[in-house]
């Protein structure tokens, strides 16, 4: 069941569809809920046979955490072994107060008896506080309903391409699935991902935040994972896997100059896609790939989407660059290619 609540609908449809998506939480079913990165299957973090109901939609397995999403600071404190947030130097609650709302998952030891199937039966648990309005009232009209945040992966079946639109979770559940249509999502990949459990902060997957805008906003060096420590092993965390995000077409990364020297050679299949930042002269079958790397984000897994719709065997991916502002992107792309 579709509820729309996008822009050109009637305030009083659009409430009416927020209260209506809150209910569903609240009775522990499965909820498709936009975002600002990415739609999520959602289900009340509270309640470990809702949480079950996701893993089992997904055919994921259940020891690989969810993300919790939370309307503010205060709700996520419930999920944090008391004290965390507090203790000096706080990297946790400082980047929630930096960054939240909006694309930052922070990973902090968990509080007994919250969350447990949501965090993969580990002793930490990731938090989010999503910047999308939409998310925002569902979840705050679903804590005054008594749900104590709300689980929400990406909602596709267990690593396969990300949804960014409604139609997109339609397509992955069908019509049994109620799914809150908020339109296109903004930022189009996942969150960033931070590890706060160990001591010195650790990127675990990077995002449209990046390390070097948490030590410009807040003075925190964020590790990345080969600077980590190794004698604590780092918690599992979504979307780390090698191979993942990955359409039924084949994606392949090349070089600026492999991609030139095989798509120009005059017999480029039928069933190959482009997807490229740099001009092919009488290539069809391209796609020009945006110079920003937000602009990319934002179009990545809608993309990949639509080669498939169109019967593509092989997509080829011009790499993108190394800056850190790319990461994110490159990140995504790389775990699409291993599949």
């Amino acid at each position: 069941m579709l509820l729309k609540a996008t822009p050109d609908v009637p305030a009083d449809q659009r409430r009416q569809a927020l209260q209506q998506a809150a209910r569903v939480l609240a009775a522990g079913r499965l909820l498709g809920l936009p975002t600002e990165t990415v739609y999520g299957l959602a289900a009340r973090a509270d309640d470990d046979s809702a949480v079950a109901a996701i893993f089992a939609a997904k055919q994921r397995p259940a020891s690989h955490p969810l993300i919790v999403h939370v309307p503010d600071l205060a709700s996520a404190a419930a999920f944090v072994t008391p004290g965390f947030l507090e203790q000096a130097p706080a990297h946790a609650a400082r980047l929630m107060q930096a960054f939240w709302p909006g694309p930052l998952t922070v990973i902090v030891p968990r509080r007994a008896g919250m969350a447990q199937a949501a965090a993969g039966g580990q002793d930490s648990v990731g938090l989010r506080c999503p910047s999308h309005p939409l998310a925002q009232a569902v979840l705050q009209a679903a804590a005054a309903l008594g749900v104590q945040g709300v689980a929400a992966p990406s909602a596709n079946t267990f690593g396969r391409v990300s949804p960014t639109t409604a139609a997109h979770v339609q397509q992955e559940f069908g019509d049994s699935l109620t799914v809150l249509d908020g339109g296109a999502c903004q930022v189009g990949i996942e969150s960033t991902i931070i590890d706060c459990t160990r001591g010195q902060p650790v990127l675990l997957r990077p995002g449209i935040i990046t390390p070097e805008m948490v030590e410009e906003r807040t003075g925190i060096r964020v590790l990345l994972p080969h600077e980590a420590a190794t004698r604590q092993a780092a918690p599992r965390a979504s979307g780390t896997l090698t191979a993942h995000y990955a359409p039924q077409a084949r994606v392949c990364l090349m070089t600026t100059e492999a991609l030139q020297q095989r798509a120009l050679d005059g017999n480029l299949p039928s069933d190959v896609a482009i997807w490229s930042r740099t001009a092919l002269p009488g290539v069809a079958r391209q796609v020009v790939m945006p110079d920003d790397a937000a602009a990319t984000a934002q179009q990545l897994f809608a993309r990949l989407r639509d080669f498939d719709a169109q019967g593509m065997r092989e997509i080829w991916v011009e790499a993108v660059p190394a800056s850190t502002d790319w990461a994110g992107v490159a990140d995504r792309l790389q775990r699409a290619a291993a599949a």
